[in-house]
């Protein structure tokens, strides 16, 4: 289908960098019903939202840190034949880091993982009071981030049920209004203590405007902090700016870096010297470290959160993907190729038969047969590079029988039950055609499903 979104190779510079990743083959990823001719090219790949595939520096450079390991031993902390002392490691990546998410190299650091560095995080900023001890966040935060909001409450002795103010979308729609956060924080906010969103929201893909909501919390005396773990490498970003006091993020999804990889923190450079609460050595003034005093001396901004020296391995495979994200230009000209991906993804799915507006989801019965609609909003602005998909009817089966049907054909996606497949088209490794084939499969599956009948009530 022609479509002023898909560009001519000739004007989508950025594809070349398709080459820089390992995208698993169809029967790799053992897609069973793909033509014998097409086993072994690469699937479609349309899964960055929750595993980003292998970027080929990131697998180099983890051999070579492998190498040293086996010939430089413990040596490798200062004498590095890569220039790569471990001991700085995390400094490889702090540059890069900071321009993804618009902030100084002294408000970033890499270390732990997301929830360990949010629990950390909520330690020191999440200071509740008599008169101010509320969070505010969405009610269908990701799982994570709700057990620490809850376990950070009931250590201060609070109950969660009326310590955590949720809020959910309107009945009948899916995403929050922007409106209506606003609202809550100004009728709340002399008792919020902290509010604490993600940047994009993992299940139907909305992007907060970070900026706007900061502003009115900040104005209310609230402290403000940020899940981005679906956010960074996938939105612009510019966290110093918009005043936010602290973020979060993993490294694996948008940013490549690999299964369970290590996670960063944003710590605004006003907090520079706020005390530790949670010391560990690598936050200690790097100068004397190895001295082994007995006194911490922080490091200062976020890097004096830094607990325990990171991993090398997990570091390094990072820098592999941050260094094509470097080459690339930054986020800037991958937020606009994403943009276009994204709605031409739209595009097709809209002109699908099997396309039902979302404002009529809720009354498809299944007589019609089956459907699939989009909760991720339609504004540009409002999304990010994943499309949240819930197939109709609800409740009947139909999710999981077009989620295997896309597998065994070399499409892949994941799931979040009970109804909704996510797509996610990243700019640095997907194209046009990834889109094309996507919607072909999804329309060819969602027939066979039609043809078979729906199940009922599941």
């Amino acid at each position: 289908m022609a479509s002023p979104f898909k560009l001519s190779p000739d004007n989508d510079p950025l594809s070349a960098f398709r080459s820089e990743f390992v995208i698993p083959t169809n029967r790799q990823m053992k897609a069973t019903a793909v033509a014998s001719e097409l086993e072994d090219v690469p699937c479609t790949y349309l899964c960055g939202n929750s595993l980003g595939v292998l970027p080929k520096r990131s697998k180099k450079l983890v051999e070579e840190e492998i190498e040293v390991w086996a010939t430089r031993g413990v040596e490798g902390h200062f004498d590095h034949p890569h220039d790569r002392d471990w001991m700085n490691i995390a400094d490889t990546v702090h540059p890069v880091l900071a321009d993804l998410v618009g902030a100084s190299e002294l408000e970033v650091a890499c270390m732990g993982t997301l929830t360990a560095n949010l629990n950390l995080m909520m330690g020191t900023f999440y200071r509740p009071t008599k008169e101010r001890y509320k969070i505010l966040c969405e009610a269908r935060a990701f799982p994570s981030d709700q057990y620490a909001m809850s376990s950070q409450v009931l250590a201060h002795g609070l109950d969660p049920a009326d310590a955590i103010i949720e809020l959910s979308p309107r009945p009948g729609e899916y995403t929050l209004r922007t409106s209506d956060i606003l609202d809550a924080i100004a009728r709340e906010g002399q008792r919020i203590a902290l509010v604490l969103f993600s940047g994009v929201q993992y299940y139907t893909g909305q992007v907060f405007l970070i900026e706007e909501i900061t502003r009115a919390a900040r104005a209310q005396g609230c402290m403000v902090g940020w899940d981005l773990a679906h956010a960074v490498g996938n939105v612009p970003l510019s966290l110093h700016d918009w005043d936010v006091d602290f973020a979060v993020w993993c490294t694996y999804k948008y940013l490549n870096a690999g299964p369970g990889s290590i996670g960063a923190i944003f710590v605004h450079e006003r907090w520079a010297d706020e005390p530790i609460r949670a010391a560990g050595w690598w936050g200690h003034d790097p100068t004397t470290r190895f001295a082994m005093p007995p006194r911490f001396a922080r490091i200062r901004g976020a890097q004096g959160f830094q607990q325990s020296n990171p991993s090398v391995l997990a570091t390094v495979s990072l820098l592999g993907s941050l260094e094509v994200f470097r080459d690339a230009g930054g986020i800037a000209p991958l937020r606009v190729r994403s943009l276009r991906l994204t709605r031409y993804l739209e595009v097709l799915l809209r002109a699908s038969r099997f396309y039902v507006p979302v404002e009529q989801a809720a009354s498809f019965t299944g007589a019609e047969g089956v459907g699939v609609t989009i909760i991720t909003p339609a504004e540009p602005a409002e999304r990010g590079a994943q499309l949240s998909l819930v197939f109709l009817p609800t409740g009947r089966g139909v999710m999981p029988r077009v989620l295997k049907g896309l597998a065994e054909r070399g499409v892949v996606g994941d799931s979040r039950k009970p109804d909704v497949i996510r797509l996610a088209p990243c700019p640095l490794y997907n194209t046009w055609e990834d889109v094309e084939r996507g919607v072909a499969v999804l329309n060819e599956v969602l027939v066979i499903v039609e043809s078979e009948g729906i199940q009922g009530e599941v």
